[in-house]
Order: structure tokens, then C-alpha cells, then sequence
């Protein structure tokens, strides 16, 4: 059993809404997924961003 206890404390690292953003984290590994499918499909090792269609060539 697990039990959840709330602890009511001002957190510094929330916005006006009282909201933490965490949306950044589930797109960390999407860069590099991209960069590893171009490699794969033109041989071409990419590792700066942005990504333009000129690094390709």
C-alpha cells in the first residue's frame, strides 16, 4: 500500500497559474531521433541545429 500525503508548501518553481511546466521532456530525445533518420536514409552524419536541407547536400 502506498499512501499519498499532501504537504502544503509555496513552490518557486511554479508560474502565476501555480503550474510547473513539464512538456519540454518528452520531446529531449526528438533531435537526435531526427538526426539518426537522416543518417540513416543519405549517409550524412548531422550534429548542429537546426537541421537545413543544405547539410544534407
Amino acid at each position: 500500500m502506498i499512501e499519498a500525503i499532501l504537504v502544503r508548501d509555496d513552490d518557486a518553481g511554479v508560474n502565476a497559474l501555480g503550474i510547473k511546466g513539464l512538456g519540454e521532456l518528452g520531446i529531449i530525445g526528438v533531435n537526435a531521433a531526427i538526426a539518426n533518420a537522416l543518417h540513416h536514409a543519405t549517409g550524412r552524419r548531422l550534429r548542429r541545429l537546426p537541421i537545413r536541407c543544405e547539410d544534407l547536400l
